[in-house]
């Protein structure tokens, strides 16, 4: 490369900086350093979300060492009163992720702290490119040993002078005059698969208020800078990435990055949390409990709380009676938001603003607890007064220590990140564990019924009864077919002997509802007879010995108390077998991503083979959701965890485009088949004005993403870190909404044990012996997943139904033409490893390489020779292939590719079509079109289907004599082959067809074989359709 390259560094703006003038804004302005080069831009007076679109140059010494460079970005507030400034946040940047010119991205990153005690927020929107252009100028330069802070001398050197104003005019009309030739080139390729969401809803779409589209930034596929192994930042969120190379744009944008983040607190801290927390990066909290008070000077049955405040971090309790009242609650401040060295517990009375008494704590003075120690015992500590006496203020019971999220009080405890959450929403931000309801199947068997005795209307009516059973067990019901009529029976004994399945869940709390009615007409039933069994009385079986059944009374009086006395005189009945099977697995989530493949029954399972390890980091780069306040774009992120019938919820990191969970969890492994999902979702329900609509299921927490992770493709005790795009589909295409990180390790103690499991059906055996039909596995399935999602609902907090829907992938039956494609192509992917040989052997035929075909036909008759060599060649050959590809074997987990899905080639109408709700919401015209597409494409699989049932048809005619005479000629044909294949060896048979097969093409025609022309013209039922 030229030395005349510079590198380019656009500041375009910056969002939510923190306040340090005062008065609540501040003048920031931006220095960037970069290889003893210093360039700052001007001050935007009086912004929090300042926008300069300015473009600071620097010379570039060594473009190869460019990998290796950092760039300082710093953001300060210029202080005019006293000609100095404050800190509001920085970025370092890798010289990694600097894009060609052409090639740049807008990219937002988090400010980040100076020190420990920095008070930093908000993100920074650049630009980084590298430029060879000859009128490329560097604005302002000094060297590295520049004070940092300015004097009045320095500070009129570096303001703008007018040759400045004027190039920065002039890089602002090219920068318009590239953007206005990009949407022209955009608008006339159409496949430009990625747009920009606006902010506003379409024409025709609902405007929900309070939501807003995520924003995506798209572009083509181009290629991108060669990256080194060092750290970068992300493209997304600007978060740091330790370990992989960033991509730019196009599909790498979607592929997979592997991070290097500091699990356990670094290698150089070895303390039993990091043993035991060793996938999560160590946080630190102060953790303030506050039990109770006592002695104070309060009157009557007053309310008393405690409030907690650190710097500018308040935490207030819950109100109790100042007699016998307990708070025993847990306040925990990350030590990133320290802004204070002491820590100060107030207590008030209710709606007063005065304070009964008040204790503070120096906080280099709090210990600090590493589990597994046992937890800090609270002591008395005497308050003082307003004014300063200790003898009238009371006492109260706290304890205060420094800690990480593995302090078991990490989970309860009120963060100091949740500040502004209502009292009431704090429930829903905790992170929790939930349990799925322990799920079996409930199988009826309507054998038969006696003496049913028709109803007032059947029986003024001239006809057959046709007698049906119904069974309902809660929301699930299901029938039986008509009793067809027999002359061997009397028409007031049906019978049925179906089997009806449905799903329960324990603690059974149901009832079957069994009810015998008789079909009057078309939609009308009068119910004859019914019986009301308790699901708990039902008998549990786990294998396929069947139970033995019962008569029940049907009860056919529904009327007053003294039509229940011909009850005694005659009675109906009905033959019933009921079973609560166990030796089954209950399906609730479709079977190519279970996660559990366990009977229901714990008395069949196997003893667990691993240990299932996952850190959930955080993200980074997540869109915003939602707006707050009516001007504030926001998201509210917290992740779910489903493995088996563990689900974890982590906790809510309020108003953050990049999270940080950094929370451990744990499964047993019992087959590695399975697979973990984990979604990331946006919390709707914590909100004071949503809180009411979230109790009553109105509001729903939106999805940004999930991640799906098959055990059997990670290496044992391995750690895989990665970070995860979270794909979703638009009506506009395919997003990104960010980035998930995640930390994975399965551990497995006997590998014996888990290569035994490869040889075990995958599942149980009840399954086998006694199948479910998949049409009704799949409605058992649907059954199943509205249990789960009733029961998860009513937890505390709950996870809602659309959480569940979405982890359980509850949408895979939808007809989507994009699945259908992407179906139809992973076909023709397996299949095309078959016409690769078949192209090969094709060109073998052809002798285009004559070396190869004399000696594959050497090799063949070798084999004909030698018959017992034939499998063990086949199977020494798919030995050494699977060796030499052992080196090119996959390195990472795999993730959700748009290539494979066809989400980067869908048009936008099948997108639409395939997110539509069902039944449609669409418009006659459009759900018309949809039809007529479905036709054209359904005729073509009509007639493909309708080739291969000709081919059959002709193989059956060749015996069949629907051709008389070619039935005759193949009669004869197999007559004569008959002597002659007992005549002639078997091998002198092969040698000589395989070398009439591989003749050279000189002494071949190109007309069709006479076997194939005689094959043509037999006849098919093609002639017999309509």
């Amino acid at each position: 490369m030229s030395n005349k390259e510079k590198l380019v560094v656009e500041v375009i703006g910056a969002h939510n900086l923190m306040p340090k003038d005062g008065e609540g804004s501040s003048s920031p302005f931006v220095e960037i350093e970069f290889e003893n080069q210093r360039l700052r831009t001007q001050v935007k007076f009086k912004d929090l979300n300042p926008v300069w679109n300015e473009k600071l140059v620097f010379h570039v010494n060594d473009v190869a060492d460019l990998p290796y460079r950092t760039i300082e970005v710093n953001v300060f507030n210029e202080k005019r009163s006293s000609n100095s400034r404050n800190f509001l946040g920085k970025v370092r940047i890798s010289g990694s992720s600097i894009a060609k010119e052409g090639e740049e991205m807008a990219q937002l990153y988090t400010l980040d702290k100076r020190s420990l005690f920095s008070h930093v927020r908000g993100e920074i929107s650049l630009k980084l490119y590298l430029s060879i252009r000859e009128d490329t100028k560097q604005v302002i330069t000094t060297s590295s040993n520049t004070p940092s802070s300015f004097s009045k001398k320095n500070r009129k050197i570096q303001q703008p002078t007018a040759a400045m104003i004027i190039q920065h005019q002039q890089q602002q009309q090219q920068q318009q005059q590239q953007q206005m030739l990009m949407e022209e080139t955009r608008g006339n390729n159409k496949q430009t698969h990625q747009q920009i969401a606006q902010l506003h809803p379409k024409q025709g779409e609902p405007n929900h208020p309070g939501e807003i589209k995520p924003v995506v930034v798209t572009t083509l596929p181009t290629p991108t800078l060669p990256t080194s192994g060092g750290g970068g930042v992300s493209a997304s969120g600007g978060v740091p990435s330790g370990g992989g190379g960033v991509y730019s744009n196009g599909l790498h944008e979607f592929s997979l990055k592997e991070t290097s983040p500091h699990l356990g607190g670094g290698p150089l801290n070895k303390d039993k949390t990091s043993s035991t927390y060793d996938l999560v990066e160590q946080m630190q909290y102060l953790y303030v409990r506050v039990v109770k008070a006592g002695g104070l000077q309060v009157f009557g049955g007053a309310e008393i709380l405690a409030e907690v405040k650190l710097g500018n971090y308040k935490g207030i309790t819950k109100r109790v009676s100042a007699n016998n009242g307990e708070w025993d609650q847990v306040f925990a401040f990350s030590k990133d938001c320290i802004q204070s060295s002491m820590a100060e517990i107030f207590v008030k009375e209710r709606d007063k603003d005065d304070f009964l008494g008040r204790v503070w704590f120096d906080l280099n003075e709090v210990p600090r607890r590493v589990p597994p120690d046992s937890q800090l015992a609270p002591q008395w500590y005497r308050m003082e007064d307003k004014k300063g006496d200790k003898t009238k203020g009371g006492e109260v019971m706290v304890s205060i220590w420094f800690g990480t999220q593995a302090d078991e009080a990490f989970a309860e405890a009120w963060h100091s990140k949740a500040a502004n959450v209502n009292f009431d929403g704090l429930c829903s931000i905790k992170s929790k564990v939930y349990l799925s309801p322990k799920l079996w199947y409930l199988r009826i068997s309507i054998i038969e019924a006696q003496d049913v005795l028709l109803g007032e209307k059947g029986s003024s009516l001239m006809r057959y009864p046709e007698f049906l059973a119904k069974v309902q067990v809660g929301n699930q019901m299901l029938r039986t077919k008509i009793s067809p009529a027999n002359s061997t029976r009397s028409l007031s004994n049906p019978y049925w002997n179906e089997d009806l399945i449905f799903v329960v869940a324990e603690p059974f709390e149901d009832y079957v509802l069994i009810t015998v009615e008789d079909r009057l007409g078309p939609g009308r039933e009068e119910v004859v007879g019914r019986v009301l069994l308790p699901v708990a009385a039902v008998e549990r079986r786990w294998d396929e010995k069947s139970v033995p059944s019962r008569w029940f009374n049907l009860d056919n009086h529904f009327g007053s108390s003294t039509d229940s006395k011909g009850v005694t005189r005659f009675g109906s009945r009905i033959h019933i077998r009921a079973s609560l099977d166990g030796g089954y697995h209950v399906l609730d989530e479709t079977t190519m991503h279970s996660s559990d493949l366990r009977p229901t029954a714990k008395q069949l399972w196997r003893p667990h083979i691993g240990v299932l390890e996952v850190g959930i980091l955080g993200a980074a780069g997540l869109m915003p959701m939602k707006v707050k306040e009516g001007k504030r774009a926001t998201t509210d992120a917290y992740c779910v965890a489903k493995y088996g019938q563990k689900w974890v919820r982590t906790r809510t990191v309020v108003d953050s485009l990049s999270p940080k969970w950094n929370e451990q969890y744990t499964w047993e492994v019992f087959d590695p088949c399975t697979v973990i999902a984990i979604g990331v979702f946006d919390n709707c329900r914590f909100d004071k004005s949503t809180i009411a609509s979230a109790v009553s299921g109105a509001t729903r927490d939106s999805r940004i993403g999930k991640v799906r992770i098959r055990l059997s493709t990670l290496e044992t005790d391995r750690v895989y870190t990665h970070s995860y795009p979270l794909l979703m589909l638009h009506t506009s295409g395919v997003k990104k909404m960010g980035e998930l990180h995640l930390a994975v390790r399965f551990s497995c103690a006997n590998v014996a044990n888990m290569l035994h499991v490869y040889a075990l059906p995958l599942l149980p055996k009840m399954h086998y012996v006694n199948p479910i039909s998949v049409n009704q596995l799949e409605s058992l399935r649907y059954q199943a997943m509205n249990v789960v999602a009733m029961r998860l609902s009513r937890a505390e907090p709950p996870l809602g139904r659309e959480v569940v829907e979405y982890m359980l992938d509850h949408d895979t039956h939808m007809w989507s033409m994009r699945r259908s494609k992407a179906n139809f192509f992973r076909l023709m992917t397996v299949l095309s490893g078959i016409l690769a040989i078949v192209r090969s052997l094709e060109a073998i035929r052809s002798w285009h390489k004559p070396v190869y075909s004399a000696l594959f036909l050497v090799l063949f008759l070798l084999l004909v020779l030698l018959p017992e060599l034939i499998i063990p060649t086949a199977l020494v050959y798919m030995a050494f292939l699977g060796i030499w590809r052992y080196k090119s074997r996959p390195r990472q987990p795999p993730h959700m590719d748009t290539r494979l899905s066809h989400a980067d080639s869908v048009y936008p109408d099948e997108l639409d079509e395939e997110l539509d709700s069902f039944p449609t919401s669409r418009s006659a015209e459009i759900v018309r079109m949809r039809y007529d597409r479905l036709r054209s494409v359904a005729g073509r699989i009509q007639t493909v289907v309708g080739d291969m049932a000709t081919q059959g048809e002709r193989f059956q005619a060749l015996l069949s004599w629907r051709d008389p005479r070619a039935t005759f000629l193949f009669v004869m044909f197999c007559l004569a082959a008959a002597v002659g294949f007992y005549t002639v060896p078997i091998r002198v048979v092969v040698a000589l067809w395989g070398v009439y097969a591989l003749r050279p093409p000189r002494f071949r025609s190109k007309l069709p074989s006479q076997a194939l022309s005689f094959f043509r013209r037999l006849p098919a039922k093609a002639d017999s359709l309509l």
